[in-house]
């Protein structure tokens, strides 16, 4: 009953940038920690970004300077605003969520969406 739907991926140029969007629907109570995970090809997926409900935010070193997660708890959204993107970015990005729903609130359960790919050139 709930579904994380990522947008905003594509393909850009080595020094452009991109914003990807995570809409959080269904049957929910409440959104605790959202993320940001990447996973390129060959390898594990990792952790780019991380904001709690009260919008603390944790960067991978790699990504800190260049990226920024922010969100809408009103619209149920998550954002990661990237820059300065390098070809190393490229990689499937996914949201994850820690969600309270309507129907069993506690404890929260984990969701991830489906991934969005970003693809930067040289």
């Amino acid at each position: 009953q709930v579904q994380l739907m990522e947008s905003g991926g594509g393909l850009v140029q080595a020094g452009g940038s991109l914003r990807l969007s995570c809409a959080a629907s269904g049957s929910i109570f409440s959104i605790n920690t959202m993320g940001w995970y990447r996973q390129a090809p060959g390898k594990q997926r990792e952790l780019v970004a991380t904001i709690s409900r009260a919008a603390s935010t944790n960067y991978a070193d790699s990504v800190k300077g260049r990226f920024t997660i922010s969100r809408d708890n009103a619209k149920n959204t998550l954002y990661l605003q990237m820059n300065s993107l390098k070809p190393e970015d490229t990689a499937v990005y996914y949201c994850n969520a820690d969600i309270m729903t309507l129907i069993v609130p506690y404890p929260p359960k984990n969701y991830w969406g489906q991934g969005t790919q970003v693809t930067v050139s040289s």
